[in-house]
């Protein structure tokens, strides 16, 4: 079976990785980022995986990835909430496509919105 793989706009390496790597709990699986050239990397976190380029014309800032059955996302919502992260404090609900799933969105700092939901 293929997998699919987005490719999300990033602007600041620094900014990305305190976001989805210290944030998020994600990890760089590779990066390609030679001396002077924008970065482009792979992070996953268990089945998930995102590519982050600072490439002109790799993709828009203010994508929305969906990100669907998330396993314990309760859980996940608190550790987010203990990190304290200034940028983002994000909340569950309940969304009105589904009323037996939870759903949280997270907003990285370029405007890329990724969307966890969790089916009860």
């Amino acid at each position: 079976m293929a997998s699919v793989k987005p490719i999300l706009r990033i602007f600041d390496y620094d900014k990305a990785q305190e976001f989805y790597l210290h944030w998020l709990g994600f990890r760089i699986d590779w990066e390609h980022r030679p001396a002077g050239s924008p970065a482009y990397l792979q992070v996953s976190r268990g089945d998930i995986t995102l590519h982050l380029s600072e490439h002109h014309g790799d993709s828009c800032p203010g994508a929305r990835v969906f990100i669907d059955d998330f396993v314990a996302l309760s859980a996940f919502h608190e550790v987010l909430l203990g990190k304290h992260y200034q940028y983002n404090k994000p909340s569950l609900s309940t969304p009105g496509y589904d009323p037996t799933a939870l759903e949280m969105t997270v907003t990285d700092p370029f405007g890329n919105r990724l969307t966890f939901v969790e089916r009860r």
